[in-house]
C-alpha cells in the first residue's frame, strides 16, 4: 500500500475484505510483523495474541469455516489525531455450524505504520442469561 494515510475509506476496505471472507485480501492490509490481540484467549490481559500474517491467516480461515455467514454490520470508524491510530465500532453476526447465532457488539483499536496494520486489538460484549 503506497498511501500512508489512515482514512475512513481504508478502514471500510479492510471491513469489506473481512465481510467477503477474503483472507488474502485482509492480510494485504497488515504488516509482516503485525499483532492481533483477540477478545478471548489464555493470555492475561490480552486474550489470545496472534503474531504475524501467517498465524492471523490461519485463525481467520478456521473462523470462517466454523461461522460461514460471519459478517460485520453497523460499522463506524474514528481516526485519532496524527492518523496512526483508529477505532472501529461494529456488530458481528453469524451462525456457528455447531451453536446458536452470535450477535456481538464490539470494537477494534487499530495501530498503523506506513499505511499497514501493525496492531488489531479486538473487544466485544457478549450477553448471557
Amino acid at each position: 500500500m503506497s498511501n500512508n494515510a489512515v482514512t475512513i475509506e481504508l478502514l471500510d476496505a479492510i471491513q469489506d475484505a473481512f465481510n467477503r471472507h477474503d483472507v488474502d485480501g485482509i492480510l494485504s492490509f497488515f504488516a509482516e510483523d503485525c499483532l492481533w490481540l483477540m477478545a478471548r484467549g489464555p493470555t492475561v490481559p490480552e486474550g489470545r495474541v496472534c503474531r504475524g500474517k501467517a498465524e492471523i491467516g490461519d485463525v481467520l480461515t478456521a473462523r470462517y469455516e466454523v461461522i460461514p455467514d460471519m459478517r460485520w454490520v453497523d460499522m463506524r470508524h474514528f481516526i485519532a489525531p496524527g492518523g496512526g491510530r483508529a477505532a472501529s465500532e461494529w456488530r458481528v453476526v453469524g451462525t456457528p455450524i455447531d451453536g446458536p447465532p452470535i450477535d456481538w457488539l464490539g470494537c477494534d483499536l487499530w495501530t498503523f505504520r506506513n499505511g499497514l496494520v501493525v496492531v488489531k486489538d479486538t473487544y466485544w460484549k457478549t450477553i448471557e442469561g
